[in-house]
C-alpha cells in the first residue's frame, strides 16, 4: 500500500468520525427516544395481552358453541333446579339429585361414625360422581350436564328422565332392594338416529373421594383400596400406598369397588365392563390433628373410567347393580344371592382374609367359630378369648408332646456334656454334633421337634392378623378399658406426629409387647437348659434378637386395632401359662428313668435315624469327610 492510499483511508476515517459526531442526537433527543421505546414496549405488551384475551374469548366461545352443539338435543334439560329424592329402607338411605340424576349422598344406617353419630355417611355432595357419556354422530350426551325429571317416586324407586328436543328421552331407573343393593338401568327412547350404526358401548366415569370413617387414619388407609374383579378370574386391587393414575386393566371386569376398611361402594355391570378400563387411586396425606377435627378427612381419590354394553335402539337397557354397605362376609354372600346377574361375583373377597393358606384357615375355621360364638350374644372381647382358648385346646397335644421332648433334652444335658467333652476344639464340632445325634437316637429323642410349636402357631397368628382388622363385628364394640376393638386404644395422645410411633400410645400394644418379652424369656430359658457346649454361648447372642423383636412389634402394632393386639396378648398369656403348668407337672427324675430304659433297649440295636435328622447327620458326615480330605491334601 503506497503513501497516497494511506492518506486517503485516513481522510475517509476522519470524515466518518466528524460525521458521526455531527449527527449524534442531543440529550433531549435521547430522552425522547427512550420514552418512545417505553411506549412501544407498553403497546407491544398491551397488544400481546389483548391477543391472549381475544384468544381465550374465542376458545370460550368455541367451547360454548361445542356445548350448545353437544346439548342442543337436550336444551330443555340444560336448565332446571336441583331437587332431592330420597330412597330409604331400614339399612340404607340414598339421596338423589335431579342435576345429573345421580346419588349424591349415601347413609348407612345403624353404624356409628367416628364422631359418635348414629349413622355413617359414606359420601355426600361432590364426594362421589357417576357420569354416563353417550357419543353420537354429531351430538354427545353427558348426563352430568342435564337436569332430570323424577317420576314413579316411592321409598324404594324413582325414574329420572331427561327430555330431548325430538321427543326422545334418556331415563335412569333406580330401585332400592331390601337392604344394601340398588338396581340401576339406563335406557333411551327415540334417540337411535343420533348414534352411528355400530355404536354399542356407553362410557361410565365413576369417581369418589374416600372418606376417613374410622379413628386411625394410617390404619384405615391400609385397608382402603380400589378393588376389582376380573371376569372369570380373581379379585385384585391397586396398591393402597402408592399413586396409580389411569392404570389400565386389560381383562373384562365384573365389578369395581371403592372400598373403605369396613364399608364399600361396588358398581357391577350386567354385561361386564369392557377390557382396558382405566383405574385411579391417589392417597392423601394425613392432616394435622387440629385440622382433622374441623373438616372432613379423605383417605384417597378413586376414579374408574369404564365401558359397558349399550343398545341405541332402546330395546334393551344398560343395567347395573350398586352395592353400598358394610364389608360383612356373610352379608356379601347374601347380596350375591340377591343379585340378578347370573355369574359368580365373589363379593365376599372384599373382606380380605389373607394369602391362600391363611385364607383357608379363616374361611373354613375362624369364620365358622366366630359366627358360632357370636350367635350366643357374647361380647366381642369374650369371643376373642374363647377363640384363643379353642385354638390352644386344639394345639395342646402337639404342644405337650413338643414340650416333653424338650424336657427330655434338658434332663439328658449332663450325659451329653459328659459324652461329648472330648470334642472341645473348633475343628471337632462336626464330630460333636454327630455324637449328640447318635445319643439322641439311642435315647429316642428328636432334637428338631422344638420348632413344632412355632410352626403350628405361626399360620394361626398370621391368619388372625388378616381376620381381626377386617371383622366389622368388632367395630364400635367395647371391652374392659377398650372403647372400640377395631381401632387403637390410647392411654395417652399428643398433637405432634412422632416418627414410627405416631400421636399416641396404645395400651393393648404395650401389653402385647410385654407379654412377648416374658414369653421369650421363658422360651429361651427352656432352650438354654437343653443346650450343650458352644450352643449355650450361641444362645446368648440370639437372646438379644429375641428381646429386640417386641420392640419392633411395638412400632408396627401401635396404631393397629386393639382387638388384634388383645388377641396376641391373651394368646401369649395362655401359651406362657401352658408352658408353666407343663414345667411344674413334669417329673424330671421319672422322665430320666424312662429315657434310661429306652437307652438300654436301643443300646445293642443298630441306630436308625429318619427324616430331617438322618439328612442332617448325613450332611455332617459328608462335611467331616470333606474336611479331612482337604487337610490330607494340604499335608
Amino acid at each position: 500500500m503506497n503513501k497516497n492510499s494511506i492518506i486517503g483511508f485516513a481522510l475517509m476515517g476522519l470524515v466518518l468520525i466528524v460525521f458521526s459526531i455531527y449527527n449524534q442526537p442531543s440529550q433531549q433527543e435521547l430522552d425522547a427516544m427512550r420514552v418512545q421505546d417505553s411506549i412501544n414496549q407498553v403497546n407491544k405488551e398491551k397488544a400481546e395481552t389483548e391477543r391472549k384475551v381475544a384468544e381465550a374469548a374465542r376458545k370460550a366461545e368455541a367451547l360454548e358453541a361445542a356445548r350448545n352443539d353437544t346439548t342442543a338435543l337436550f336444551h330443555q334439560a340444560l336448565n332446571g333446579k336441583n331437587e332431592k329424592v330420597v330412597l330409604k329402607n331400614k339399612h340404607l338411605q340414598l339421596t338423589l339429585d335431579t342435576k345429573g340424576g345421580v346419588i349424591k349422598e349415601a347413609k348407612v344406617l345403624g353404624f356409628k361414625d367416628r364422631s359418635g353419630n348414629s349413622d355413617v355417611i359414606l359420601f355426600s355432595g361432590e364426594d362421589q360422581q357417576l357420569n354416563f357419556l353417550l357419543a353420537g354422530k354429531d351430538v354427545n350426551i353427558v348426563t352430568s350436564d342435564l337436569f332430570f325429571m323424577p317420576t314413579n317416586v316411592s321409598d324404594s324407586t324413582v325414574t329420572m328422565t331427561a327430555q330431548a328436543a325430538n321427543g326422545g328421552q334418556l331415563s335412569i331407573n333406580y330401585s332400592l332392594g331390601k337392604d344394601y343393593l340398588v338396581n340401576i338401568s339406563l335406557e333411551t327412547k327415540k334417540l337411535q338416529g343420533i348414534f352411528a350404526p355400530n355404536y354399542r358401548e356407553i362410557d361410565v366415569v365413576w369417581s369418589e373421594k374416600c372418606r376417613q370413617l374410622e379413628k386411625g387414619f394410617a390404619f384405615e388407609n391400609r385397608y382402603a383400596t380400589l378393588t376389582y374383579k376380573e371376569k372369570d378370574g380373581s379379585t385384585d386391587y391397586l396398591n393402597e400406598a402408592s399413586e396409580k393414575i389411569d392404570e389400565p386393566i386389560e381383562e373384562r371386569l365384573d365389578w369395581v369397588a371403592f372400598k373403605n376398611q369396613f364399608f364399600s361402594a361396588v358398581l357391577m355391570a350386567k354385561d361386564d365392563f369392557a377390557a382396558n378400563s382405566l383405574l385411579t387411586s391417589v392417597p392423601y396425606e394425613k392432616p394435622k390433628k387440629e385440622e382433622a377435627e374441623k373438616q372432613t378427612v379423605y383417605l384417597k381419590q378413586y376414579e374408574a373410567k369404564l365401558k359397558t354394553a349399550f343398545d341405541p335402539t332402546g330395546a334393551r337397557p344398560t343395567e347395573f347393580e350398586l352395592f353400598i354397605g358394610p364389608n360383612d362376609f356373610r352379608l356379601l354372600q347374601d347380596i350375591e344371592e340377591q343379585s340378578t346377574q347370573d355369574k359368580d361375583l365373589e363379593l365376599q373377597q372384599l373382606v380380605y382374609l389373607g394369602w391362600p393358606l391363611f385364607r383357608i384357615i379363616n374361611r373354613w375355621f375362624t369364620l365358622y367359630v366366630f359366627d358360632w360364638l357370636t350367635s350366643f350374644g357374647f361380647n366381642m372381647g369374650i369371643v376373642l378369648i374363647l377363640i384363643t382358648l379353642l385354638l390352644k385346646a386344639i394345639t395342646y397335644p402337639l404342644v405337650k408332646k413338643t414340650y416333653l421332648n424338650s424336657a427330655k433334652m434338658r434332663v439328658l444335658k449332663p450325659k451329653l456334656d459328659e459324652a461329648t467333652k472330648q470334642y472341645n476344639k473348633p475343628e471337632d464340632q462336626m464330630m460333636k454334633q454327630q455324637a449328640m445325634m447318635s445319643l439322641y437316637a439311642q435315647y429316642g429323642v428328636s432334637p428338631l421337634s422344638g420348632c413344632l410349636p412355632m410352626l403350628i402357631q405361626m399360620p394361626i397368628w398370621i391368619a388372625m392378623f388378616n381376620f381381626v382388622p377386617n371383622a366389622i363385628q368388632l367395630r364400635g364394640e367395647s371391652f374392659l378399658w377398650i372403647n372400640d376393638l377395631s381401632t387403637y386404644d390410647p392411654i395417652i395422645e399428643w398433637n405432634t406426629n412422632i416418627w414410627l410411633i405416631g400421636d399416641h400410645l396404645s395400651l393393648t400394644c404395650i401389653l402385647f409387647c410385654v407379654a412377648n418379652i416374658l414369653y421369650s424369656m421363658m422360651s429361651m430359658r427352656q432352650q438354654r437348659d437343653q443346650m450343650v457346649g458352644q450352643q449355650a454361648e450361641q444362645m446368648k447372642m440370639m437372646q438379644w434378637m429375641m428381646y429386640l423383636m417386641p420392640l419392633m412389634f411395638f412400632f408396627m402394632f401401635n396404631d393397629y386395632s386393639a382387638g388384634l393386639n388383645f388377641y396376641y396378648f391373651i394368646s401369649l398369656f395362655f401359651s406362657a401359662a401352658i408352658m408353666w403348668v407343663l414345667r411344674k407337672t413334669t417329673n424330671d427324675e421319672k422322665l430320666l428313668a424312662i429315657l434310661e430304659a429306652k437307652y438300654k433297649e436301643n443300646k445293642n440295636k443298630p441306630q436308625k435315624m429318619s427324616g430331617l435328622a438322618a439328612r442332617l447327620a448325613a450332611m455332617q458326615k459328608e462335611a467331616e469327610e470333606l474336611r479331612k480330605k482337604r487337610e490330607g491334601n494340604k499335608n
